[in-house]
C-alpha cells in the first residue's frame, strides 16, 4: 500500500471519529440542553489545553495583551457551539453535516470585507454554486423547511467569523493562549447560565462529553497521521467523506434517512468547496464547526 493510500485511509479514520462524536452531540442533546453540553465540553476542556500548552513551553504561553480580542473570539465560539448542538438535535445528522460544510464558502465571502482580500471570478462563481446547493438543503419557504436549518446556517456564520478573526489576530497571539481563552468564555457564560439546570443527571453528560472527547483524540491523531503520509492536496477532500458517515449513523441510530433533494445540495456544496480548495491552491481544506 502506497503513503497515499494510507494517509487516504488514515483521514477517512479520523473524519469517522468527527462524525461519532457529532452523533454523540445529538444523543446528549437529547437529554441535556445546549448550555450544558457546552459547559461539560469546556470543562474537559481547558485542563487539556492548559497541559498541552505546558508541555509546549510553559503555561506563560497563555498570557495575553489582547484580552478584548479574546473576549470577542469567545463569544462567537459560543454561538457556534450552542448553534451546532441545537442543530443536531433539531434536524437529521446528515442535514446538518451538509449545511454545516458551507462555512468554508462564508470564510471565502467574509473575507474581503473583513479582511480586504480579493476574491476572483471562479471562486465567486464556486461559492454561488454553494449557496445554492445550502438553499436545496434547507429549502426556505417549502413544506420541508425547518428552522433547525437556518440554526446550522447561523453555526456555520459562527464559525468562519471565528476562522477569519484567527486569521487576523493569530499572528500577534500565542496559539494556546488564542484557544485557552477562547475556551474559557463559553465556560463562564455556560455555567452561570446552565447552574439552576446542572441536577438533570450531570455525570451522564460528563461521561458522554469524556467519550466524545476521547474520540476527538483520536480524530485529531489519525488526520494528522493522514497529512503524514499523503499530501494535503489528496487527503483534504475526504474531509467531506463524512456526509457518508454521517448518513449511516443517522440510519442506524435514528432510523433517518435524507431525501434526494439533500444529496443534490450536498453534492453542489461539496463540490463547490473542492473547486475553492483547488483554484486557491490551498494545502489544506477549512474544517466545519465540529471540528
Amino acid at each position: 500500500m502506497t503513503a497515499s493510500f494510507k494517509g487516504i485511509g488514515f483521514m477517512c479514520l479520523g473524519v469517522l471519529c468527527l462524525a461519532t462524536g457529532d452523533a454523540i452531540s445529538k444523543w446528549l442533546g437529547e437529554v441535556h440542553s445546549p448550555l450544558q453540553i457546552i459547559f461539560f465540553r469546556t470543562l474537559v476542556s481547558l485542563p487539556l489545553i492548559a497541559l498541552l500548552a505546558h508541555f509546549a513551553g510553559g503555561l506563560r504561553k497563555l498570557r495575553t495583551r489582547r484580552p478584548g480580542i479574546h473576549l470577542l473570539r469567545g463569544l462567537i465560539y459560543t454561538g457556534t457551539m450552542g448553534c451546532f448542538v441545537l442543530g443536531l438535535t433539531l434536524l437529521p445528522l446528515a442535514e446538518a453535516t451538509a449545511i454545516a460544510f458551507v462555512a468554508p464558502l462564508f470564510v471565502t465571502l467574509l473575507s474581503v470585507p473583513l479582511l480586504g482580500e480579493r476574491i476572483e471570478g471562479p471562486v465567486l462563481a464556486a461559492s454561488l454554486v454553494g449557496f445554492v446547493g445550502v438553499l436545496i438543503v434547507v429549502r426556505p419557504g417549502g413544506e420541508a423547511f425547518h428552522p433547525g436549518s437556518l440554526v446550522l446556517v447561523g453555526a456555520a456564520l459562527f464559525y468562519a467569523l471565528m476562522l477569519i478573526t484567527a486569521r487576523r489576530w493569530g499572528g500577534s497571539e500565542h496559539l494556546w493562549a488564542m484557544v485557552f481563552h477562547m475556551t474559557v468564555v463559553p465556560f463562564v457564560i455556560t455555567g452561570l447560565l446552565a447552574a439552576l439546570g446542572m441536577a438533570v443527571t450531570p455525570a451522564l453528560a460528563l461521561a458522554g462529553l469524556l467519550r466524545r472527547r476521547g474520540i476527538r483524540g483520536g480524530a485529531t491523531a489519525f488526520i494528522t497521521l493522514a497529512f503524514r503520509h499523503a499530501p494535503a492536496a489528496i487527503a483534504a477532500p475526504f474531509d467531506y467523506t463524512a456526509m457518508l458517515w454521517a448518513v449511516l449513523l443517522g440510519w442506524w441510530f435514528w432510523g433517518e434517512m435524507p431525501d434526494l433533494w439533500v444529496f443534490v445540495g450536498s453534492v453542489l456544496i461539496i463540490g463547490s468547496g473542492l473547486a475553492i480548495a483547488y483554484r486557491e491552491g490551498r494545502t489544506s481544506l477549512k474544517r466545519r464547526p465540529t471540528a
